[in-house]
């Protein structure tokens, strides 16, 4: 098959995800937003219009800025077919991003490329599914090992579960860019322990982390071009 017949096929498979993508979308959305006001009428219990839209308002910019950054960072890293699984699923951070780049790190695919698009949508299917089938034998087992899920001797763990994932991801990334890396930990992890509020607003702090990184990055590509060129 000649390159371009290959750039043919993945532009037909881009568009076809695209349309099907956001057809799901638009009926997760329908469905996320109408489930409330169907049972309520149906219950004969609306919601005061006004008080819920002053509620979803306050709510909605907080979170206005993570949304947009959330959206610029995931999606270049997860192509289109899997950045439309991992938002209508969720739990990007703890489960679909994680998997996805261990899985383009496996088959050694580079960010951009078919390859990584093909991956991605591929490692966030398999984990969209083994969370549906994890949570339903969850479900079904939730009383039986109510009395193990609840022991003392086990809470340090699940309290740990997802440092425990990020540090074991970090340490691979960080170790990788040592000289870009270390100023961002180092500030974050100073401003988390002087600031502690800021810990519930992690979404957001990604914005001054990443442009800390950004920067160094490019004065180190300025360096480095700068030395080959003059």
């Amino acid at each position: 098959m000649t390159t371009e017949e290959k750039q043919k096929y993945f532009e037909e498979y881009n568009n076809n995800t695209h349309r099907i993508g956001r057809i799901c979308e638009a009926s997760v959305i329908i469905m996320l937003l109408g489930a409330p006001f169907v049972i309520g009428a149906y219950l004969g219990a609306m919601p005061n219009m006004k008080a819920a839209l002053t509620a979803f308002l306050a709510i909605g910019i907080v979170h206005l800025i993570s949304c947009i950054v959330e959206y610029l960072i995931y999606v270049p890293m997860l192509g289109a077919g899997g950045s439309y699984l991992a938002f209508i699923t969720g739990n990007l951070i703890n489960m679909k991003i994680p998997c996805a780049i261990n899985a383009r790190d496996i088959v050694g695919a580079k960010t951009g490329t078919a390859e990584n698009e093909i991956i991605s949508t591929l490692s966030i299917a398999a984990s969209s599914l083994v969370t549906i089938a994890v949570l339903a034998l969850g479900v079904l087992m939730m009383i039986p090992l109510q009395p193990v899920l609840q022991s003392p001797v086990l809470q340090p763990a699940f309290e740990n579960v997802v440092p425990a994932l990020f540090g074991a991801m970090a340490y691979k990334y960080y170790n990788g860019n040592l000289n870009i890396a270390p100023v961002p930990l180092v500030l974050m992890t100073l401003l988390f322990v002087f600031m502690p509020g800021l810990i519930g607003s992690t979404s957001m702090m990604i914005i001054p982390s990443g442009a800390i990184s950004i920067a160094i990055a490019y004065a180190l590509y300025v360096k480095d071009w700068r030395k080959d060129h003059l």
